[in-house]
Protein backbone atom coordinates (compact mmCIF):
# COMPACT_ATOMS: atom_id res chain seq x y z
CA UNK A 1 0.00 0.00 0.00
CA UNK A 2 1.34 3.26 -0.84
CA UNK A 3 2.31 6.20 1.96
CA UNK A 4 -0.82 7.97 0.83
CA UNK A 5 -4.39 6.43 -0.11
CA UNK A 6 -6.07 7.71 -2.87
CA UNK A 7 -9.38 6.28 -2.98
CA UNK A 8 -9.28 4.81 0.89
CA UNK A 9 -11.78 5.41 3.93
CA UNK A 10 -10.25 7.89 6.64
CA UNK A 11 -10.19 4.81 8.60
CA UNK A 12 -8.15 2.75 6.49
CA UNK A 13 -5.88 5.65 5.93
CA UNK A 14 -5.18 5.82 9.78
CA UNK A 15 -4.28 2.81 9.66
CA UNK A 16 -1.73 2.36 6.90
CA UNK A 17 -0.98 5.75 5.41
CA UNK A 18 2.92 5.70 6.69
CA UNK A 19 2.84 2.46 7.64
CA UNK A 20 4.85 0.62 5.15
CA UNK A 21 5.92 -3.03 6.37
CA UNK A 22 9.38 -2.83 8.35
CA UNK A 23 12.10 -3.71 5.15
CA UNK A 24 14.20 -6.43 6.96
CA UNK A 25 11.52 -8.20 8.97
CA UNK A 26 8.13 -7.33 7.36
CA UNK A 27 7.22 -6.09 11.33
CA UNK A 28 3.63 -4.73 10.55
CA UNK A 29 4.33 -1.99 13.20
CA UNK A 30 6.92 0.97 12.17
CA UNK A 31 9.53 0.19 14.89
CA UNK A 32 10.75 2.63 17.10
CA UNK A 33 14.59 3.17 15.87
CA UNK A 34 15.71 4.76 18.82
CA UNK A 35 19.54 6.11 17.49
CA UNK A 36 21.04 9.30 17.00
CA UNK A 37 22.78 9.13 14.33
CA UNK A 38 23.43 6.46 10.85
CA UNK A 39 26.72 4.74 9.50
CA UNK A 40 26.75 6.29 5.90
CA UNK A 41 27.65 3.65 3.42
CA UNK A 42 30.71 5.83 2.21
CA UNK A 43 32.29 9.35 2.16
CA UNK A 44 29.22 11.08 0.90
CA UNK A 45 26.83 8.56 0.57
CA UNK A 46 24.02 8.09 3.26
CA UNK A 47 21.49 5.45 3.75
CA UNK A 48 18.42 6.90 2.43
CA UNK A 49 19.03 9.97 3.33
CA UNK A 50 19.37 9.53 6.93
CA UNK A 51 22.29 11.50 8.24
CA UNK A 52 21.07 12.65 12.14
CA UNK A 53 18.49 11.86 13.56
CA UNK A 54 17.36 15.47 14.37
CA UNK A 55 17.08 15.82 10.67
CA UNK A 56 15.39 12.85 9.69
CA UNK A 57 14.38 9.53 11.76
CA UNK A 58 12.44 6.51 10.14
CA UNK A 59 9.35 6.40 12.81
CA UNK A 60 8.90 9.74 13.18
CA UNK A 61 8.54 10.38 9.15
CA UNK A 62 5.86 7.02 9.33
CA UNK A 63 3.69 9.42 11.17
CA UNK A 64 4.64 12.70 9.19
CA UNK A 65 3.41 10.92 6.45
CA UNK A 66 0.21 9.64 8.19
CA UNK A 67 -0.53 12.72 9.59
CA UNK A 68 -0.26 14.72 6.19
CA UNK A 69 -2.59 11.99 4.83
CA UNK A 70 -5.30 12.20 7.43
CA UNK A 71 -5.73 16.37 6.62
CA UNK A 72 -5.22 15.57 3.09
CA UNK A 73 -1.72 17.81 2.84
CA UNK A 74 1.32 17.72 1.30
CA UNK A 75 3.52 17.49 3.98
CA UNK A 76 3.33 16.87 7.74
CA UNK A 77 5.82 17.45 10.69
CA UNK A 78 5.82 16.07 13.65
CA UNK A 79 7.87 18.29 17.08
CA UNK A 80 8.06 17.90 20.65
CA UNK A 81 4.64 19.59 21.48
CA UNK A 82 2.00 21.39 20.12
CA UNK A 83 3.60 25.18 21.32
CA UNK A 84 6.80 23.59 19.70
CA UNK A 85 4.86 22.98 16.43
CA UNK A 86 3.70 26.61 17.12
CA UNK A 87 6.73 28.02 17.44
CA UNK A 88 8.53 26.28 14.29
CA UNK A 89 5.27 27.47 12.43
CA UNK A 90 5.64 31.00 12.80
CA UNK A 91 9.97 31.12 12.82
CA UNK A 92 8.87 30.04 8.98
CA UNK A 93 6.37 32.34 7.98
CA UNK A 94 6.29 35.56 10.09
CA UNK A 95 9.33 38.23 11.10
CA UNK A 96 10.02 41.42 12.73
CA UNK A 97 7.00 44.37 11.13
CA UNK A 98 4.38 41.62 10.37
CA UNK A 99 0.99 41.46 11.87
CA UNK A 100 -1.03 38.71 12.74
CA UNK A 101 -4.84 38.44 13.24
CA UNK A 102 -6.02 36.04 15.48
CA UNK A 103 -8.98 34.35 17.19
CA UNK A 104 -10.03 36.66 20.19
CA UNK A 105 -10.50 33.02 21.82
CA UNK A 106 -7.26 30.52 21.51
CA UNK A 107 -5.24 28.36 23.79
CA UNK A 108 -3.72 30.54 27.00
CA UNK A 109 -0.55 28.82 25.31
CA UNK A 110 -0.75 30.64 22.26
CA UNK A 111 -1.86 33.69 23.86
CA UNK A 112 1.40 34.08 25.94
CA UNK A 113 3.53 32.52 23.32
CA UNK A 114 2.22 35.25 21.06
CA UNK A 115 1.39 38.27 23.26
CA UNK A 116 4.84 37.59 25.52
CA UNK A 117 7.34 36.32 23.36
CA UNK A 118 6.73 36.72 19.44
CA UNK A 119 5.80 40.48 20.17
CA UNK A 120 8.89 41.33 21.77
CA UNK A 121 10.60 40.27 18.39
CA UNK A 122 8.83 42.95 16.45
CA UNK A 123 5.39 41.07 15.34
CA UNK A 124 1.94 42.73 16.17
CA UNK A 125 -0.87 40.57 17.35
CA UNK A 126 -4.41 41.77 17.09
CA UNK A 127 -7.06 39.35 18.43
CA UNK A 128 -10.38 39.31 16.60
CA UNK A 129 -13.62 38.01 16.67
CA UNK A 130 -13.22 35.16 13.67
CA UNK A 131 -16.41 34.28 13.60
CA UNK A 132 -17.35 37.68 12.06
CA UNK A 133 -15.82 38.02 8.92
CA UNK A 134 -16.04 41.74 8.30
CA UNK A 135 -14.86 42.09 11.49
CA UNK A 136 -11.52 39.87 10.17
CA UNK A 137 -11.58 42.07 6.90
CA UNK A 138 -11.78 45.15 8.80
CA UNK A 139 -8.50 44.62 10.84
CA UNK A 140 -6.09 43.30 8.04
CA UNK A 141 -3.72 45.85 7.24
CA UNK A 142 -0.85 45.98 4.81
CA UNK A 143 1.52 44.29 7.27
CA UNK A 144 -1.08 41.38 7.95
CA UNK A 145 0.45 38.12 7.02
CA UNK A 146 -1.12 35.34 8.86
CA UNK A 147 -4.79 34.51 10.26
CA UNK A 148 -4.45 32.09 13.23
CA UNK A 149 -8.08 30.29 13.43
CA UNK A 150 -8.95 28.27 16.46
CA UNK A 151 -12.43 26.51 15.79
CA UNK A 152 -13.77 25.16 18.13
CA UNK A 153 -12.51 27.98 20.29
CA UNK A 154 -10.59 26.64 23.79
CA UNK A 155 -12.58 27.27 25.80
CA UNK A 156 -15.50 28.65 24.72
CA UNK A 157 -16.24 26.60 21.20
CA UNK A 158 -16.81 29.50 19.48
CA UNK A 159 -17.22 28.63 15.79
CA UNK A 160 -15.65 30.23 12.70
CA UNK A 161 -16.51 29.81 9.00
CA UNK A 162 -13.32 28.96 8.11
CA UNK A 163 -14.38 28.87 3.75
CA UNK A 164 -15.26 31.93 4.44
CA UNK A 165 -12.38 33.29 6.23
CA UNK A 166 -9.95 31.68 3.84
CA UNK A 167 -11.45 33.34 0.73
CA UNK A 168 -11.55 36.68 2.42
CA UNK A 169 -7.79 36.06 3.16
CA UNK A 170 -7.26 35.45 -0.62
CA UNK A 171 -9.17 38.82 -1.53
CA UNK A 172 -7.55 40.86 1.21
CA UNK A 173 -4.23 39.76 0.47
CA UNK A 174 -4.58 41.12 -3.54
CA UNK A 175 -5.94 44.15 -2.22
CA UNK A 176 -2.48 44.75 -0.05
CA UNK A 177 -0.35 42.76 -2.20
CA UNK A 178 0.77 40.46 -0.41
CA UNK A 179 -0.12 36.76 1.01
CA UNK A 180 -2.22 35.95 4.09
CA UNK A 181 -1.46 32.30 4.64
CA UNK A 182 -4.42 30.92 7.42
CA UNK A 183 -3.55 28.77 10.10
CA UNK A 184 -5.72 26.45 11.50
CA UNK A 185 -5.35 25.03 15.49
CA UNK A 186 -7.25 21.48 14.61
CA UNK A 187 -7.13 20.10 17.94
CA UNK A 188 -10.34 20.01 19.36
CA UNK A 189 -11.93 18.65 15.76
CA UNK A 190 -9.15 16.77 14.82
CA UNK A 191 -9.33 15.68 10.93
CA UNK A 192 -11.91 13.42 11.80
CA UNK A 193 -14.81 15.90 11.86
CA UNK A 194 -12.94 18.55 10.26
CA UNK A 195 -10.81 19.32 7.07
CA UNK A 196 -9.05 23.24 7.08
CA UNK A 197 -6.91 22.76 4.50
CA UNK A 198 -9.63 21.31 2.28
CA UNK A 199 -11.85 24.57 2.86
CA UNK A 200 -8.97 26.46 1.39
CA UNK A 201 -6.81 26.91 4.84
CA UNK A 202 -2.92 27.02 4.22
CA UNK A 203 -1.70 25.20 7.31
CA UNK A 204 -3.34 22.64 10.08
CA UNK A 205 -1.42 22.77 14.04
CA UNK A 206 -1.64 20.21 16.16
CA UNK A 207 -1.27 19.13 19.73
CA UNK A 208 -0.98 15.53 19.28
CA UNK A 209 -1.15 15.59 22.90
CA UNK A 210 -5.12 15.30 23.16
CA UNK A 211 -7.23 13.63 20.45
CA UNK A 212 -4.71 12.11 18.01
CA UNK A 213 -2.46 10.34 20.53
CA UNK A 214 -5.38 10.43 22.61
CA UNK A 215 -4.30 7.96 25.50
CA UNK A 216 -2.97 11.05 27.85
CA UNK A 217 0.93 9.22 27.92
CA UNK A 218 2.53 11.58 25.30
CA UNK A 219 3.27 15.44 24.25
CA UNK A 220 4.05 16.48 20.97
CA UNK A 221 2.59 18.73 17.92
CA UNK A 222 2.01 18.57 14.62
CA UNK A 223 2.21 21.22 11.58
CA UNK A 224 0.53 19.94 8.55
CA UNK A 225 1.08 22.51 5.36
CA UNK A 226 -1.24 22.35 1.91
CA UNK A 227 1.58 23.45 -0.18
CA UNK A 228 4.88 21.65 -0.39
CA UNK A 229 6.87 24.89 -0.20
CA UNK A 230 5.25 25.62 3.03
CA UNK A 231 6.19 22.45 4.30
CA UNK A 232 9.60 22.98 2.97
CA UNK A 233 10.28 26.15 5.04
CA UNK A 234 8.51 24.31 8.18
CA UNK A 235 10.95 21.12 7.64
CA UNK A 236 14.00 24.05 7.33
CA UNK A 237 12.81 25.51 10.41
CA UNK A 238 12.08 22.24 11.87
CA UNK A 239 15.49 20.96 11.58
CA UNK A 240 17.55 24.01 12.46
CA UNK A 241 15.79 24.89 15.65
CA UNK A 242 15.29 21.28 16.34
CA UNK A 243 11.98 20.63 18.66
CA UNK A 244 11.24 17.62 17.14
CA UNK A 245 9.41 14.66 18.51
CA UNK A 246 11.12 11.47 20.01
CA UNK A 247 10.93 8.42 17.87
CA UNK A 248 8.90 6.85 21.29
CA UNK A 249 6.73 9.46 21.15
CA UNK A 250 5.91 9.24 17.42
CA UNK A 251 5.41 5.45 17.64
CA UNK A 252 2.77 6.32 20.57
CA UNK A 253 0.97 8.89 18.50
CA UNK A 254 0.79 7.00 15.30
CA UNK A 255 -0.45 3.87 17.47
CA UNK A 256 -2.87 6.07 18.96
CA UNK A 257 -4.05 7.79 15.60
CA UNK A 258 -4.51 3.95 14.19
CA UNK A 259 -7.75 4.10 16.67
CA UNK A 260 -8.92 7.80 15.70
CA UNK A 261 -12.08 7.27 14.18
CA UNK A 262 -13.37 4.55 17.16
CA UNK A 263 -12.79 6.87 19.89
CA UNK A 264 -13.28 10.34 18.00
CA UNK A 265 -17.52 8.37 17.58
CA UNK A 266 -17.35 7.38 20.95
CA UNK A 267 -16.15 11.22 21.85
CA UNK A 268 -19.05 12.76 20.09
CA UNK A 269 -22.03 10.50 21.26
CA UNK A 270 -21.06 11.30 25.00
CA UNK A 271 -20.13 14.51 24.12
CA UNK A 272 -23.37 14.86 22.79
CA UNK A 273 -24.99 13.14 25.52
CA UNK A 274 -23.47 15.45 28.42
CA UNK A 275 -24.21 18.75 26.55
CA UNK A 276 -28.10 18.06 26.64
CA UNK A 277 -28.27 17.11 30.10
CA UNK A 278 -26.22 19.63 31.40
CA UNK A 279 -28.41 22.34 29.61
CA UNK A 280 -31.27 20.82 31.07
CA UNK A 281 -29.54 21.17 34.65
CA UNK A 282 -30.97 24.12 36.72
CA UNK A 283 -27.88 24.89 38.41
CA UNK A 284 -26.14 25.66 34.66
CA UNK A 285 -25.87 28.93 33.92
CA UNK A 286 -24.87 28.10 30.37
CA UNK A 287 -23.91 25.44 28.22
CA UNK A 288 -21.04 26.08 25.33
CA UNK A 289 -21.19 23.12 22.91
CA UNK A 290 -21.77 23.45 19.08
CA UNK A 291 -23.86 20.45 18.83
CA UNK A 292 -26.63 22.21 20.83
CA UNK A 293 -29.14 23.78 18.26
CA UNK A 294 -28.45 27.17 20.73
CA UNK A 295 -25.52 27.21 20.49
CA UNK A 296 -24.74 30.43 17.97
CA UNK A 297 -22.34 28.65 15.97
CA UNK A 298 -24.38 25.25 15.41
CA UNK A 299 -25.35 26.22 11.75
CA UNK A 300 -21.31 26.73 10.35
CA UNK A 301 -20.44 23.37 12.56
CA UNK A 302 -23.23 21.56 11.01
CA UNK A 303 -21.52 22.50 8.10
CA UNK A 304 -17.89 21.94 8.28
CA UNK A 305 -17.56 19.92 10.69
CA UNK A 306 -18.97 15.76 10.84
CA UNK A 307 -19.54 16.06 14.78
CA UNK A 308 -18.69 17.91 17.44
CA UNK A 309 -16.51 15.62 19.31
CA UNK A 310 -16.27 15.86 22.85
CA UNK A 311 -15.56 19.26 24.26
CA UNK A 312 -17.82 21.09 26.57
CA UNK A 313 -17.45 24.24 28.89
CA UNK A 314 -20.76 25.13 31.09
CA UNK A 315 -20.62 28.27 33.47
CA UNK A 316 -21.56 27.84 37.12
CA UNK A 317 -21.94 31.16 38.05
CA UNK A 318 -19.41 32.04 40.58
CA UNK A 319 -15.59 29.98 41.26
CA UNK A 320 -16.52 28.96 44.54
CA UNK A 321 -19.66 26.75 42.73
CA UNK A 322 -16.99 25.43 40.29
CA UNK A 323 -14.51 24.64 43.05
CA UNK A 324 -17.56 22.49 44.75
CA UNK A 325 -18.29 20.72 41.85
CA UNK A 326 -14.53 20.06 40.79
CA UNK A 327 -13.59 18.83 44.62
CA UNK A 328 -16.68 16.23 44.32
CA UNK A 329 -16.70 14.31 40.77
CA UNK A 330 -14.66 11.60 40.65
CA UNK A 331 -14.53 10.37 37.10
CA UNK A 332 -14.49 13.32 35.54
CA UNK A 333 -10.55 13.78 36.67
CA UNK A 334 -9.24 17.27 37.36
CA UNK A 335 -6.57 18.24 35.54
CA UNK A 336 -4.73 19.99 32.71
CA UNK A 337 -4.97 18.44 29.12
CA UNK A 338 -7.83 16.90 26.91
CA UNK A 339 -8.55 14.15 24.08
CA UNK A 340 -8.13 11.35 26.36
CA UNK A 341 -10.06 8.26 26.70
CA UNK A 342 -10.72 9.07 30.23
CA UNK A 343 -12.43 12.34 31.16
CA UNK A 344 -11.07 15.22 32.20
CA UNK A 345 -12.31 18.43 34.04
CA UNK A 346 -10.81 21.58 34.32
CA UNK A 347 -11.32 25.36 35.34
CA UNK A 348 -9.90 27.52 32.32
CA UNK A 349 -9.48 30.83 34.57
CA UNK A 350 -6.63 29.05 36.80
CA UNK A 351 -5.41 26.52 34.80
CA UNK A 352 -5.21 26.64 30.73
CA UNK A 353 -5.84 30.41 30.49
CA UNK A 354 -4.23 31.23 33.67
CA UNK A 355 -1.39 33.45 31.84
CA UNK A 356 -4.27 35.05 30.29
CA UNK A 357 -4.81 38.42 32.12
CA UNK A 358 -7.87 39.01 34.22
CA UNK A 359 -9.63 41.28 31.91
CA UNK A 360 -8.71 39.89 28.88
CA UNK A 361 -10.02 36.19 30.36
CA UNK A 362 -13.50 38.56 31.02
CA UNK A 363 -13.55 39.86 27.51
CA UNK A 364 -13.19 36.39 26.23
CA UNK A 365 -16.39 34.92 28.34
CA UNK A 366 -13.87 32.92 30.08
CA UNK A 367 -15.78 33.34 33.88
CA UNK A 368 -14.60 32.49 37.13
CA UNK A 369 -17.71 29.83 36.96
CA UNK A 370 -16.56 27.71 34.35
CA UNK A 371 -16.14 24.88 33.85
CA UNK A 372 -13.95 22.76 30.42
CA UNK A 373 -14.48 19.24 30.63
CA UNK A 374 -12.91 16.85 28.20
CA UNK A 375 -15.84 14.07 28.16
CA UNK A 376 -13.92 10.71 27.26
CA UNK A 377 -15.38 7.40 26.37
CA UNK A 378 -16.27 6.04 29.15
CA UNK A 379 -19.58 4.57 29.84
CA UNK A 380 -22.23 7.81 29.25
CA UNK A 381 -24.42 6.78 32.16
CA UNK A 382 -21.23 6.79 34.76
CA UNK A 383 -20.20 10.22 33.42
CA UNK A 384 -24.00 12.09 34.36
CA UNK A 385 -23.92 10.43 37.54
CA UNK A 386 -20.29 11.80 38.38
CA UNK A 387 -21.33 14.97 37.38
CA UNK A 388 -24.84 14.72 39.07
CA UNK A 389 -23.31 13.70 42.33
CA UNK A 390 -20.49 16.62 42.05
CA UNK A 391 -23.35 19.13 40.87
CA UNK A 392 -25.19 18.20 44.42
CA UNK A 393 -22.56 19.86 46.63
CA UNK A 394 -22.99 23.15 44.24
Amino acid sequence: MSDSPKTTGFATTCIHAGQEPEPVTGAVAVPIFQTSTYVQEAFGKPRGGYEYARTKNPTRLALEKQLAALEGGATGHAFASGMAAETTLMLSFVKAGDHVLVSRNTYGGTYRFFSKVLAGFGVTFDWVDTTDVAAVRRAVTPATRMLFVETPTNPTMEISDLKALADAAREEGRRIGARIRVVVDNTFATPFFQRPLGLGCDAVVHSTTKYLNGHSDSVGGAVICADGRDGEKIGFTQNAAGGILSPFDSFLVSRGIKTLPVRMRAHDANGRAVAAWLARHPKILKVHYPGLPAHPGHAVASRQMTGFGGMIAFDLGTEDAARRLLDRVVICALGESLGGVESLISHPATMTHASVEPDERARRGITPGLVRVSVGIEDVEDILADLGRALEGV
